[in-house]
């Protein structure tokens, strides 16, 4: 059963997390702008759902991808603090993973927006 304490408890957690990649990541606030800016535009030339719908989630999953890369490489510090190659190899992939995000979505923004243009 649902202990909605607990659930209030998780959701504060959740908002904290948020709050704090805002406050001390560069990348996850450039990619909030850049989203906000592509919701706006969305708005702006009255995207149909569906189309709408497909930018949303292509703005989930890069900045999904973006937390979850802040998260794993802060682990990594605190397991491994001295830099090796290996870290820097880990790490570097962390950071493809965002990059093919984002850049998977640009193409889909432009699919989407180029008849606008």
């Amino acid at each position: 059963m649902l202990n909605l304490n607990e659930f209030l408890k998780s959701l504060k957690c959740a908002f904290r997390g948020l709050i704090h990649a805002l406050k001390s990541e560069q990348s996850f606030r450039l990619q909030l702008i850049i989203a906000l800016m592509v919701i706006a535009l969305a708005i702006y030339f009255r995207v149909p759902a569906i189309k709408a719908l497909i930018l949303g989630m292509a703005i989930i999953i890069v900045l999904s991808f973006e937390l979850v890369n802040t998260m794993a490489e802060r682990i990594i510090d605190l397991v491994e603090p001295a830099w090796q190659d290996k870290i820097r190899d880990i790490k570097d992939v962390l950071a493809a993973a965002v990059l093919l995000a984002a850049l998977g979505s640009v193409i889909i923004g432009l699919i989407i927006f180029w008849p606008y243009l």
